[in-house]
């Protein structure tokens, strides 16, 4: 595990058991003003311990690690550090892997192969909007939308949403942040995110994306 220099305006951890992996996301990130690398893990373990150290806004989370993988560690960072975005990084396109991952607190699943700059983009994307949706997750979400409803005895029906609840979930899928909301419903950030609390609770989401399942799924959104 390694810690770095002055902090900047977006810190970021990446955790992956391959060196030369790590050292060129570092490489080319660090051609960015805004970004810096502040530290680096090669499995879960690793980074839970450099987390009671840095603080970052960003981690790089890669799936498979030996010791503590990416899928086991990310339930633990989001119960204790709920703030911190994740962006989770496989060689794998698995549907069902990332419709998963992004119900229990993902933030953006990009593949390793990924351009630098859209992880970049992933990682100001979800600093700013909290998520990052591209199409591998979008129609992992589909996929995952289609699954439950073969499966779930759940109906939409059975939730009653206000008008301005609706209108909230509606922006949240356009990706609108919750600053953005904020503005267009003349309400606080902390009231839109309380509202967003308590639609979780109403629909029995774990997370935005589950929102979004919800929302799709009981015709709010159309399925696009």
């Amino acid at each position: 595990m390694k810690s770095y220099g002055p902090e900047a305006s977006l810190k970021v951890i990446i955790a992956d058991d391959h060196a030369l992996f790590r050292a060129g996301v570092k490489t080319a990130l660090s051609l960015k003003k805004d970004i810096r690398i502040i530290g680096e893990a090669e499995n879960g373990q690793q980074l839970l311990h450099l987390l009671k150290h840095l603080q970052p806004d960003i981690i790089l989370l890669d799936i498979q690690m030996p010791v503590m993988d990416g899928i086991t560690v990310l339930p633990e960072i989001k119960k204790l550090y709920p703030e911190i975005r994740i962006i989770m990084l496989t060689m794998h396109n698995d549907h069902s892997m990332i419709s998963r991952l992004m119900e229990v607190g993902a933030n953006a699943y990009l593949t390793k192969n990924s351009d630098s700059e859209v992880i970049y983009e992933a990682i100001r994307t979800c600093y700013d909007n909290e998520y990052y949706f591209n199409e591998l997750t979008n129609k992992a979400l589909l996929d995952g939308l289609r699954t439950k409803r073969n499966t779930d005895s759940f109906s939409p029906a059975d939730v009653k949403l206000s008008d301005k609840e609706k209108h909230i979930l509606q922006l949240m899928c356009d990706e609108k942040s919750t600053k953005e909301i904020a503005d267009i419903v003349a309400l606080s950030p902390r009231t839109v995110e309380a509202i967003r609390d308590k639609l979780k609770s109403k629909t029995g989401s774990k997370s935005v994306a589950g929102l979004i399942l919800y929302a799709v799924k009981s015709g709010i959104v159309e399925n696009k």
